[in-house]
């Protein structure tokens, strides 16, 4: 039976906008056309719309993909080990770097001129010197934990406020488009995905597409930050983790 372009993105859990994009250029054309226009996916296309999905996870380009698909000579497999093998390469280090920097975000940080009040009032119970040691000794020489240091050593307690204050109320806004039911890599949850990479730029550092996803597989992978978002939301982390990588796929 033929499906509508809607359907599609609900099933694939893509949005309408990545499908007509991958028909604009001839990476996933539908099978038919409505007499008035109207794109009609069949069964064949569901399968070529997996494996596009697949790929993608892998990071692959688009037009890698299309390479891939459409050519009778090209080998995946080859393909798939050389990706592997890059992939690996990366995943470890961004995984340690990631780690070192959400510890820095949240730990001490350089020149926190704040009373044991005004401390009580910015982290409540929460001690911001906890993995200060181990972000410095790791990574105290990237750009990104320089930034965060400068920044933060120039942060009043209204400024830390602040900072906290826009942060709950995304989390907040998070959670309730979670409770909507809408789909982690729909606009809603990307614009909130955006907006998260923009305050940790504002705040901390300059977050690229690439930290941030990285950045979104930690929450995942490390049972301390999966932790955090599971108490803000049960599941919070892995939907969160889709929005990222949805929203650095649609913008990068």
């Amino acid at each position: 039976m033929p499906y509508t372009v809607g359907q599609v993105a609900r099933a694939a859990r893509v949005t309408v906008r990545t499908l007509h994009h991958y028909d604009e250029i001839g990476l996933l054309r539908p099978s038919g056309r409505t007499p008035a226009g109207y794109r009609r996916y069949d069964e064949a296309d569901l399968d070529r719309l997996q494996l596009i999905r697949y790929y993608r996870e892998l990071g692959f380009p688009l037009e890698e993909i299309a390479e891939i698909l459409d050519d009778p000579d090209a080998d995946p497999v080859a393909h798939l080990r050389r990706q592997h093998e890059l992939l690996s390469g990366r995943i470890g280090k961004l995984q340690e770097m990631v780690a070192a920097i959400e510890h820095a975000m949240e730990a001490r940080t350089l020149g926190i001129q704040l009373t044991p009040e005004e401390r009580f009032e910015v982290f409540g119970d929460f001690d911001p010197d906890e993995h200060a040691e181990e972000a410095e000794q790791r990574w105290g020489g990237t750009e990104a934990y320089r930034q965060s240091q400068e920044r933060a050593g120039r942060y009043s307690k209204e400024d830390w406020l602040r900072n906290k204050a826009e942060n709950e109320d995304w989390g907040r806004r998070f959670v309730a488009l979670m409770d909507s039911g809408a789909p982690a890599d729909g606009p809603e949850a990307m614009a909130l995905a955006e907006e998260h990479r923009q305050l940790i730029t504002k705040w901390w550092y300059d977050c690229s597409y690439e930290i941030h996803t990285g950045l979104a597989d930690m929450y995942v992978a490390d049972p301390r930050f999966t932790a955090y978002f599971e108490t803000l939301r049960p599941g919070m982390a892995a939907y969160l983790n889709e929005a990222i990588h949805a929203n650095a796929i649609t913008r990068s």
